[in-house]
């Protein structure tokens, strides 16, 4: 069984198409648990009528790494994939991920290309040295129950490379899948990124210079915590 967590805050309007996606599936033997991380909208109203489809739980506002070990306490399943509440799948996604890793029992976990807005992330096969230097592997990737690290909830940004980074100092490894599977429609967890020239402008608006600041201090305590 693959369990499904999405940490959700405030995810209203986007929530209804994230778990369409996951009901379309064409691998069915899954279990989706949806984690309220303190919304303050309508959004469980939303979810009336996936109820019977769904585990619903709820705990205050503690930001999505802490939601989503919450709710991988609530999980049953072999494999387990931390979606974010603006994430649509394609239908095969997790067919293809789950195949990926049974034709490989040495990797961890299976990920793949995706869409963020209008920016695709096409990326390439695992490397352990290319993960040390950049975060290039989403939050949003078919893991092995046994190799989940938990997300260290301390951190404020860059959580995805952290937990790749714990992932490979265990010995743990992925298996790319050269396609795009899924499409963040709104932020999603690399809401961070920036294009390569707002780093080169000479004039940058003050709201640019604190995101950048933010993003680089991120970095920074990802480097140190792993040593690279």
């Amino acid at each position: 069984m693959i369990s499904v967590i999405i940490p959700a805050y405030n995810a209203e309007k986007t929530i209804q198409k994230c778990l369409d996606s996951i009901f379309n599936q064409t691998y069915r033997d899954i279990e989706v648990i949806v984690v309220d991380d303190g919304s303050t909208d309508d959004m469980l109203l939303a979810l009336t009528n996936c109820k019977k489809k769904i585990t619903i739980i709820s705990q205050e506002n503690k930001g999505a790494p802490a939601a989503r070990n919450y709710g991988f306490k609530f999980s049953q399943g072999e494999y387990v994939i931390f979606l974010d509440a603006d994430i649509v799948m394609k239908p095969a996604m997790l067919e293809k991920m789950i195949l990926a890793l049974k034709s490989d029992e040495s990797v961890s976990f299976a990920y793949s290309s995706f869409w963020l807005g209008w920016k695709k992330f096409k990326l390439w096969p695992y490397d352990a040295q290319k993960l040390k230097q950049m975060p290039y592997i989403h939050t949003s990737s078919l893991i092995k129950r046994n190799a989940f690290p938990g997300f260290d909830e301390s951190l404020k940004k860059f959580q995805d490379w952290d937990l790749f980074l714990m992932i490979a100092e265990k010995g743990g490894k992925g298996i790319f899948i050269p396609e795009i599977l899924f499409e963040i429609k709104a932020r999603g967890t690399m809401s961070s990124w920036f294009p390569k020239m707002l780093f080169k402008f000479p004039f940058k608006p003050k709201s640019v210079e604190d995101q950048i600041a933010k993003y680089q201090r991120g970095m920074e305590i990802i480097r140190k915590k792993h040593g690279i």
